[in-house]
């Protein structure tokens, strides 16, 4: 079986990938996410309307792929900032998979 081809851009706005450690709390199984934290990604921009309007809360969502799958989905953020500090460098990223 192949590995999956892993994206490297944002689909929504074509900005770079970055390595994000995900918080043990959000419940995925790998440590290591790509994700857009392009704060103009249409994406973005419009999950805090979508979110407001659907759930009456004060958040959005990011673009995010599963290294392991390379599927892709949302990850939830309440705020610009949130899981930025979370990004990890070029050295603790896997090997051969740099975005």
């Amino acid at each position: 079986m192949s590995e999956p081809t892993i994206a490297k851009t944002c689909p929504h706005c074509g900005g770079q990938l970055d390595w994000v450690r995900i918080p043990d709390e959000a419940g995925f199984e790998e440590p290591l996410h790509l994700v857009c934290f392009s704060d103009e990604c249409p994406y973005y921009v419009r999950g805090w309307t979508w979110m407001e309007e659907k759930f009456g809360v004060h958040s959005s969502y990011r673009y995010r792929v599963n290294p392991r799958t390379g599927c892709s989905s949302p990850i939830s953020v309440w705020s610009e900032n949130a899981l930025k500090s979370h990004i990890v460098s070029d050295d603790e990223t896997p090997e051969g998979s740099q975005p």
